[in-house]
Parts: structure tokens; C-alpha cells; sequence
């Protein structure tokens, strides 16, 4: 996963660095930050349905193309902010040390 991150925090950023009038996600950058919110808010809307879907039919197959959707999305409004998933990453991880140094500590 973590290298897929990356991979994409590379793409979107020379994508960001180097346009190309074909590229979607140059589009987006161009449109601006309100349409790049947008698009996550109407992903974010999409994936909470496409749960709802999966938990009544047990298919999850929209459930995981919206969650992708909506993970694209959030990096290119990550990157066109001037940071990466690699960073929430890192906020994920650090997060995840604290639980651990408070579950020694409780012990």
C-alpha cells in the first residue's frame, strides 16, 4: 500500500510540476481548489452509499471503486496543497505510536 501511496504522490506531483492538457488530473489543479473539494465531497457522498449498497447486497464491489475514487480525490487535493499522502501516512503511523506508548504505560 505504502508504495502505491508514493506512486501516486509522484505521479500527482509531476502532474502538478508538468501539465498536460489530456490529464485529468491536471484539469483538476487548473480548476482550482474549490472544484478539487468538490470532487471529494461528491466521492465522500458516493462512498458512504455505495456502503450502505454493500451492506444490504454483501457486494462490495462499488464500495471499493468509490473508496478509490474518493482516495484519489483526497491526494490530488493533498498535492495541490502542497503536501502528500505520505504525510498522512506519517500521521497514521505517529498516531499509532502513541496508542502503543499509552498501552505500556497502562500496563
Amino acid at each position: 500500500m505504502i508504495d502505491t501511496i508514493q506512486n501516486l504522490d509522484a505521479r500527482l506531483d509531476q502532474r502538478k510540476r508538468k501539465p498536460t492538457a489530456q490529464s485529468y488530473t491536471c484539469r483538476l489543479h487548473e480548476k482550482g481548489l474549490d472544484a478539487i473539494l468538490k470532487k471529494v465531497g461528491e466521492e465522500a457522498t458516493e462512498t458512504v452509499m455505495a456502503a450502505k449498497d454493500s451492506a444490504h447486497s454483501g457486494d462490495v464491489t462499488a464500495l471499493i471503486a468509490e473508496t478509490a475514487d474518493l482516495w484519489y480525490h483526497t491526494l490530488v487535493m493533498l498535492s495541490h496543497l502542497g503536501t502528500n499522502g505520505q504525510a498522512v501516512l506519517n500521521e497514521l503511523d505517529r498516531r499509532a505510536q502513541l496508542k502503543k506508548e499509552a498501552g505500556k504505560k497502562a500496563q
